[in-house]
Parts: C-alpha cells; sequence; structure tokens
C-alpha cells in the first residue's frame, strides 16, 4: 500500500521571540536555524520513515532553495515528483517560537499553487486501489476537491489535514475519508465550539473517521463505531513545530501496517512521536529518526 502526499516543500526560517507581536509592533528576534519544511514535505518523511511506501507530489521553484530542498529531499526514502522545476519562486515558512514553546507561522505557496492537476495526475496514475492520497491545506478549496475527485475515481482513501484552514474546505468534507484537524479547525468547519459536537457534526458531514488533536490534553477519535480519547505523552515542551505533523504520519502509517481503520492504538503511537518532535528544536531536525519510530511502532 502507497501514500502520494500531494502538498507542498519548502524552506522553513525559524526565529526564537520573547512573545508574539502585537498588531503594527516592532519586535526584537533571534534566526535560530533554516530547515526543510511544509507541512506535506514533513508528512511524507515522517511516512517513509515509518516504512510507508511514499510519494510526495510537490513543486520546487527554479532558485536554490529549491535546488537545495531537492538535495535534502533526496536524502530520504520517498520519491519526489515531478522531477524537474517549476517557474516560481520555492515555497518558505517564517516561524516565531516563543519561550514557552508556542509558536506562529507565515507560509508562502506560490510553488504550490504552480503544481498543476496534469502533474497530479501523471503521479496518481502510478496508484492502484486503496493506496491513499493525503492532503493538507496548502492548495485552493477548488483545486483541493479536485484532487480528492481524481482519488475517488481511482477508487483511493484520502485523509484531509485542513491546515492552513478556509470555511471553503466544509463543502469538501464528504470526500473525506479520515480528517486530522486541530480543535480551531475542527470547530471552525463545524461551526460548533464543544470538541465532543464537533466530532459528531464532521461525522454527519460526511466523513469517515474524525481524529480531533487536543495538544497537551491528548487527541480524540470518532467513527461510527467507536469513540476513542487518548492523553498526550508526557514531554518538556521546547519546541512545538511539527508535533501536527508528525502525529497525524505516524498514525497512518500505523493504521496503514494494520490496513486501516485507525483506532485507539494509532493514536497512542502517534502521540509517543509527537512527543520526541516536541521535545526538540527545528522541523526536520526534530523528527523522529527510523529507529525510534521503529521502536514506537513495533510497541504492543
Amino acid at each position: 500500500m502507497k501514500v502520494f502526499v500531494v502538498g507542498n516543500i519548502g524552506v522553513d526560517e525559524t526565529f526564537m521571540i520573547n512573545e508574539l507581536p502585537a498588531k503594527g509592533a516592532s519586535i526584537h528576534g533571534i534566526k535560530t536555524h533554516q530547515d526543510l519544511g511544509g507541512k506535506g514535505a514533513n508528512q511524507a518523511i515522517i511516512l517513509s520513515r515509518c516504512g510507508i511506501d511514499t510519494t510526495l507530489v510537490a513543486a520546487l521553484g527554479n532558485d536554490t532553495q529549491g535546488q537545495w530542498c531537492r538535495e535534502t529531499i533526496n536524502r530520504e526514502p520517498l520519491t519526489l515528483r515531478p522531477d524537474y522545476f517549476c517557474a516560481a519562486r520555492t515555497d518558505s515558512s517564517l516561524i516565531f517560537t516563543c519561550a514557552d514553546g508556542d509558536n506562529a507561522i507565515i507560509t508562502t505557496t506560490t510553488a504550490a499553487q504552480a503544481l498543476s492537476l496534469d502533474d497530479i495526475h501523471q503521479a496518481l496514475s502510478l496508484s492502484c486501489e486503496q493506496d491513499v492520497v493525503l492532503q493538507q491545506g496548502n492548495f485552493s478549496a477548488e483545486k483541493t476537491e479536485a484532487i480528492f475527485r481524481l482519488a475517488r475515481e481511482n477508487k483511493l482513501t484520502t485523509v484531509f489535514n485542513p491546515s492552513p484552514f478556509t470555511i471553503q474546505f466544509k463543502a469538501i468534507l464528504p470526500l473525506v475519508d479520515i480528517l486530522v484537524v486541530n480543535q480551531l479547525e475542527a470547530q471552525g468547519l463545524s461551526g460548533v465550539s464543544d470538541i465532543a459536537h464537533a466530532a459528531k457534526s464532521l461525522l454527519e458531514a460526511g466523513v469517515g473517521q474524525v481524529i480531533i488533536t487536543l495538544g497537551a490534553d491528548g487527541a480524540l477519535l470518532l467513527d461510527a463505531h467507536q469513540r476513542q480519547q487518548i492523553a498526550a505523552a508526557p514531554v518538556e515542551v521546547v519546541d512545538t513545530t511539527g508535533a501536527g505533523d508528525t502525529f497525524l504520519a505516524v498514525m497512518l502509517a500505523s493504521a496503514l501496517k494494520r490496513r486501516l481503520p485507525v483506532c485507539r492504538q494509532d493514536l497512542v503511537c502517534a502521540a509517543m512521536a509527537s512527543a520526541i518532535t516536541i521535545g526538540r528544536t527545528g522541523t526536520l531536525s526534530a523528527f523522529p529518526n527510523q529507529q525510534e519510530l521503529a521502536d514506537i511502532l513495533a510497541a504492543p
């Protein structure tokens, strides 16, 4: 079983600040590091490190950052498509990390938007029934919907992590088999403030399984047959960047190794892996390595 992560790849630049600035404020910060990033790339890298056959479908710009990204991704056990650079600047994210471990992120999507449906169609032509298509929120709602409709036509499992979030994604929910959202995204998509009721509303909208990450309170899983909630794994918070991507990828990898659907054990594995990322600084540099992930996935 293969996973096609259709999303973005770019460069993360992280700045340490004392607190998030108010509107109009100028503040001092320290640039701590530069790393490979993009939610699509993050999730694809972790999936591949879990031993899942992974293809990242993402565009790189024709600049020095694009070349650096390709060289970096080629060191990971995954396939990157398309195999050429697009006529755009490579996407980047500015990550502002506070002393308490919280963060705010500004992301560009110029290269991601340059990825054509023809490019995506060619990549998915290599898929088989019951393979997986995973998307984040880096495309327009119209493009995201078109990709999921193509996936459904090919009888592929659809996984959606609508971050960055837009309310237009609500119309896509009937095309989603597995929805992974944080609390704010769940409330935004459902229009319901109570998390348990929000999850139920998302199921009623047509989603097969709903997973809501709750930060320090763990995660909630709801589908037609089960309601599971797990606690977060204990960790001293250093940097929360990439924690959600780690959670999603390890949860999905665990489920795929068992041939789906997602269950409590998958959430537990995901929480353990996410704690590793939270306890380290950076994005790619903070992710669990292959041996750490193998140990987590082998746990009873």
